[in-house]
């Protein structure tokens, strides 16, 4: 079969690398795989990237960007901290489509665990500085609110409204306890 002449760019192959990881797991994020997906040759993908670990970076590497300008969108929105803090527990409830796909590679690859961890980290530090402002200081309510969330959000048997409004539920059990 020949290859259509087209030209990628590297957001492109980041693109059909998220979707490769998503419907057919880590072992499609190769150079082989991703150029047969698009039809194109393995040629566009070396221009872009020096080799599969480089295109892997840079995939993670997006997806924590994306996830952390995310985190600082969702903690400015609502006039008050305890507003602030429910917006934001209740976006972890449903996070970007990209996320239980890199959160299944983690369980296999470092680098990927390794992103989530960091990915994590800021969720949970931006939750106790919400829960801070509003009078909760006790570290592990954080942990407490976004461990829920994230398990909540692999549920598959609630409509994000429930989800959205069962986390809001645990956030105003915490805060009840100021």
């Amino acid at each position: 079969m020949a290859k259509k002449s087209t030209r990628l760019s590297s957001s492109d192959w980041l693109s059909a690398g998220f979707k490769a990881l998503a419907k057919d797991g880590p072992d499609a994020l190769k150079a082989e795989p991703l150029s047969a997906r698009l039809n194109v040759s393995k040629g566009s993908f070396y221009w872009h990237f020096r080799d599969v670990p480089a295109f892997q970076k840079a995939l993670l590497g997006e997806w924590e960007t994306e996830s952390i300008a995310h985190i600082a969108d969702q903690a400015a929105t609502g006039p008050t901290p305890v507003a602030r803090l429910r917006n934001l527990a209740q976006a972890f409830t449903a996070p970007d489509p990209k996320e239980p796909a890199i959160r299944g590679w983690a369980q296999s690859n470092r680098s990927a665990r390794r992103a989530v961890e960091r990915v994590d980290a800021a969720r949970r530090t931006q939750l106790q500085d919400l829960l801070s402002e509003s009078g909760i200081e006790n570290p592990e309510m954080s942990r407490i609110l976004y461990s829920t969330a994230v398990g909540m959000s692999l549920l598959r048997d609630a409509t994000p409204s429930d989800q959205q409004d069962a986390i809001g539920s645990l956030v105003d059990l915490v805060l009840a306890l100021r």
